[in-house]
């Protein structure tokens, strides 16, 4: 793999733009190509505005010394979307649904420190309802590598379930509401109202507008029926519910669209394990942290 090293962080609208464009001609196969590229950020500061936005929207206290564990991925966005508009990267960038994320966290990490920041495709992978990237966040401090993620998102293919099932687990093709290891619902903490514009808000500070989570209109020509939060809100807003400082591994599943306007609860065991449910029981995010 060879490492390209960036003098700025490259701005988000022209690359969004540019995979818009791309995306008809884009036919995925789990065999296709894939960038052979690790971008590389060195240097990076967190802008403490931004920061203080972001945490506003994902519910996290605001002014503390760390950054909250989900932030690095907003740090990374920029370069991923560089490997994932390029022509050599084989998925269509609108309508890319996130599936899961994996975070390793070393330690807390100071919000005043610069970071190297390196981005890179690990793979392509088959799934029954379509064709799975996988793509490696990492964040350096030192010389060590003190946070590291695996996003995996998903591009649908001409033979696979339309958008409104994708609350079907891999493992269940009935499509019955995922439940916990032991099957019953985690104890709920807490009930949140969704407005309209959780999408757009999460949009404006992570620079992440794909247009299934901005507005009704734009989400139905991709299938929903509403706009539907990120993937990566609905993890940050149970993170900051449920606290985490130090070492930290966290491993989530996007399992269903939480549609916008909405309502949730927020289950949690005590152990590690949460989730988000909405009407009816219907596991929207399963998952649990560990080593804190």
């Amino acid at each position: 793999m060879t490492a390209v090293t960036l003098t700025s962080s490259p701005a988000l609208a022209p690359l969004l733009a540019r995979g818009a464009l791309r995306s008809p001609f884009k036919r995925p196969a789990p065999d296709a190509d894939f960038p052979r590229t690790r971008l590389v950020l060195p240097g990076v500061r967190v802008d403490l505005a931004k920061l203080a936005a972001y945490e506003r929207v994902c519910g996290f206290p605001t002014g503390e010394p760390d950054l909250p564990l989900t932030y690095p991925h907003v740090l990374g966005f920029p370069l991923a979307m560089r490997l994932m508009s390029g022509r050599d990267f084989p998925l269509p960038l609108l309508g890319l649904v996130h599936t899961s994320i994996e975070i390793v966290r070393g330690a807390a990490l100071a919000a005043d420190r610069a970071y190297d920041v390196e981005v890179w495709v690990e793979g392509l992978a088959a799934r029954p309802r379509g064709v799975e990237a996988t793509v490696v966040t990492a964040l350096r401090w030192g010389g060590g590598l003190v946070w590291e993620s695996r996003s995996r998102y998903l591009a649908r293919t001409a033979l696979a379930h339309p958008p409104a099932l994708l609350d079907r687990p891999e493992s269940d093709p009935r499509g019955a509401s995922p439940r916990t290891p032991d099957g019953a619902p985690l104890p709920v903490v807490a009930e949140w109202s969704l407005g309209g514009d959780v999408g757009r808000r999460y949009g404006a500070v992570s620079g992440d507008r794909n247009p299934i989570h901005l507005y009704p209109l734009t989400a139905r020509l991709f299938g929903f029926p509403r706009a539907i939060a990120h993937g990566m809100w609905t993890v940050a807003r149970c993170l900051a519910a449920h606290g985490t400082s130090g070492s930290a591994v966290v491993r989530a599943e996007f399992r269903a669209p939480v549609l916008l306007p909405g309502a949730v609860t927020y289950g949690a065991d005590g152990r590690g394990r949460f989730e988000l449910r909405g009407p009816g029981g219907r596991v929207h995010v399963s998952g649990e942290v560990r080593g804190e």
